[in-house]
C-alpha cells in the first residue's frame, strides 16, 4: 500500500451557509503528481486554501504526513513542507533571478541579510542547480521584471523548490503562457515530480493531457465527482454533463477558455 502524504476526510467548508466544499474526500500518495480539474465554482481554490491553512474546515479533517493541520497557522504549515504557487507569479521584481532564488533558499528570510552577506558555496551550488532546473541559467543576473510571464512562473516554482517542500501546490501554472512556455512548464513539473508530491489545478486540457501520468480528479460543487485517467475522465458522462450544464445554465456568455475546455471534454467521448 502506498504511503499517503495528504488525506482529506469528509471535509466541509461553509461560508454563510454556502458550502464551498461539501463532504469532500481525497488522498494523495507520496511522490504522486495529481491534476485537479473542474468547472468554475467547483471549489478548486478553496481546496488549496484548506491545505495551506488559509481557510479552516467547518467539518472534517486535513492530514499532512499523518498530522492534523487544523491547529496550525499558514506559516507553520509551510514550515512543515507545504509550498504553494498562486496563479499570478509572486517574485521580487527589482531583484535578479539569482537573488530571488538566494532569498528563497536563505533560512534567514531577510532581503537585506541575503543581499549583503557572503553567499556560502553550498548555497551557490544549490542556486546554480535550481537555475538549471528551471531553465534560467542564462538569465541569472537579469532583473525579474524583465522576464517573460512564463519565466516568472518558472522562477516562482524554483523559489518554492528552494524551500525544500514535500508537497507542491500549483494553481493554474500555464494561464497566459505561450504554447512553447506551456510545454516547457509541463516538462518542468514532470521533472519535479520525480522528487516531490505535486497537486496541479488546471483548466487547459491539452496541458492536463501532457502532465497527467496517473489519476485526474474532477471537482464539482465542492465534492469529488470522479477520478481516473485523463481518457476515463474525459469520456465520463457525468463530467460531460457538468460542463455542458455549465454552458447551458450560465448567466452570461461563456469565455473562450471555457468553450475550448468544453470541446476538449466532449471530444473525449
Amino acid at each position: 500500500m502506498n504511503e499517503k502524504i495528504l488525506e482529506i476526510d469528509d471535509l466541509t467548508v461553509s461560508f454563510d451557509g454556502f458550502k464551498a466544499l461539501n463532504h469532500l474526500n481525497f488522498s494523495l500518495d507520496k511522490g504522486e503528481l495529481r491534476v485537479i480539474i473542474g468547472p468554475n465554482g467547483a471549489g478548486k481554490t478553496t481546496f488549496l486554501d484548506i491545505i495551506t491553512g488559509k481557510t479552516k474546515p467547518t467539518e472534517g479533517q486535513v492530514r499532512f504526513k499523518g498530522r492534523n493541520l487544523r491547529p496550525y497557522a499558514e506559516h507553520e504549515i509551510a514550515q512543515m513542507g507545504v509550498g504553494r504557487k498562486f496563479q499570478t507569479p509572486r517574485v521580487y521584481l527589482n531583484l535578479s533571478t539569482r537573488e530571488n532564488l538566494e532569498l528563497a533558499a536563505n533560512r534567514q528570510k531577510s532581503v537585506i541579510h541575503t543581499l549583503f552577506r557572503k553567499t556560502l558555496n553550498v548555497e551557490r551550488r544549490t542556486v546554480a542547480e535550481l537555475l538549471e532546473t528551471i531553465g534560467l541559467s542564462h538569465k541569472a543576473d537579469m532583473k525579474a521584471n524583465l522576464l517573460s510571464h512564463g519565466e516568472k512562473q518558472w522562477l516562482e516554482i524554483g523559489m518554492l523548490v528552494a524551500q525544500s517542500p514535500d508537497l507542491l501546490l500549483v494553481d493554474e501554472p500555464v494561464a497566459g503562457l505561450t504554447d512553447e512556455e506551456t510545454e516547457r512548464t509541463g516538462e518542468l513539473l514532470l521533472s519535479l515530480a520525480e522528487s516531490h508530491s505535486i497537486i496541479v489545478i488546471e483548466h487547459d486540457m491539452e496541458f492536463v493531457r501532457q502532465i497527467a501520468r496517473g489519476t485526474v480528479t474532477v471537482l464539482h460543487q465542492g465534492s469529488v465527482l470522479c477520478e481516473g485517467t485523463i481518457d476515463e475522465v474525459q469520456s465520463d458522462p457525468r463530467v460531460i454533463e457538468v460542463y455542458l450544464g455549465q454552458e447551458i445554465h450560465a448567466d452570461g456568455p461563456i469565455s473562450l477558455q471555457d468553450t475550448e475546455e468544453l470541446l476538449e471534454v466532449v471530444e473525449g467521448v
